[in-house]
């Protein structure tokens, strides 16, 4: 996963890169038609190189980090809105009821086909990322606008459930299964690879969500989704976590990779993208 991001924001970097070049080129290039001096259609870009070391270059950087904060605080403050508070109640609900019953469901778990449930969650995990990442790569080698805002608005989803899984990780610091007691204590561990929320499912579904917005086929539903259940589910299987944190953890995902596609996704593209 860590080779997917690292690849995925360096193409998302060089793509960019070449988006303002281009367009420096085609603002120079009208300018010339204006003013009918043969010399302006070099001096202009050297002009605008020379603003750029005073920080301009930088303005995709400065861009996509307001975008990022924006996209935060948005997510953060979700949960507040009146508009959420019945999915508020049903994500409370349901947690306490996983939470109220975490031991008894492991208790119940076999620990025969552990290894079985490992290899399954990593290939459907792996099969979403393959697929987030060639529809990418298919969109900027094609110049297939929606295959590029899938692939890019994948990243974003990944980035932005990257800090909320985080934290979340430090703050709950619960035992998983097979750790300590068995019962799935919170606050016991400072670290970063904790039981709540579960991450494999969190990551999963936010892809999975973000291709299944994009492309709102049935067929394509039934594969981005059913990836997603099968992670949730091996996760249990394999004794990784407990079914509150594979619930957290799955919601928020889907959550999350709603979120970014309704607030970023461009009309027309997807049929499932109506923004106001």
């Amino acid at each position: 996963m860590i080779i997917f991001f690292g690849c995925s924001v360096a193409v998302s970097q060089t793509n960019a890169g070449a988006g303002l070049v281009s367009s420096a080129t085609l603002n120079a290039s009208e300018t010339s038609s204006i003013e009918i001096l043969p010399a302006i259609p070099e001096e202009a870009p050297q002009g605008a190189v020379g603003e750029g070391e005073n920080g301009r270059p930088h303005g995709f950087i400065m861009r996509n980090v307001r975008r990022g904060l924006e996209d935060q605080k948005e997510l953060y403050g979700a949960p507040f809105k009146a508009k959420n508070l019945k999915w508020d109640a049903l994500t409370l609900v349901g947690t306490a009821a996983f939470l109220a019953t975490d031991r008894q469901v492991m208790r119940n778990i076999p620990r025969d086909h552990v290894n079985i449930s490992h290899d399954l969650a990593l290939l459907a995990l792996g099969a979403t990322s393959v697929a987030s990442g060639g529809i990418w790569a298919w969109g900027i080698k094609t110049d297939n606008p929606h295959a590029k805002e899938t692939g890019e608005l994948t990243l974003e989803t990944l980035a932005n459930t990257f800090l909320i899984y985080t934290p979340m990780q430090f703050a709950a610091g619960r035992e998983r299964p097979d750790e300590g007691t068995g019962n799935g204590r919170f606050w016991r561990h400072g670290n970063f690879n904790t039981s709540f929320p579960a991450g494999h499912p969190m990551f999963t579904w936010a892809m999975s969500t973000m291709i299944a917005h994009e492309y709102p086929k049935t067929w394509v539903k039934i594969l981005a989704y059913g990836a997603a259940l099968s992670v949730s589910g091996a996760r249990l299987t394999g004794r990784n976590h407990f079914p509150s944190d594979i619930w957290v953890g799955s919601l928020l995902g889907y959550f999350i990779g709603t979120h970014i596609f309704h607030a970023h996704c461009e009309p027309g593209l997807s049929e499932a993208c109506h923004r106001e």
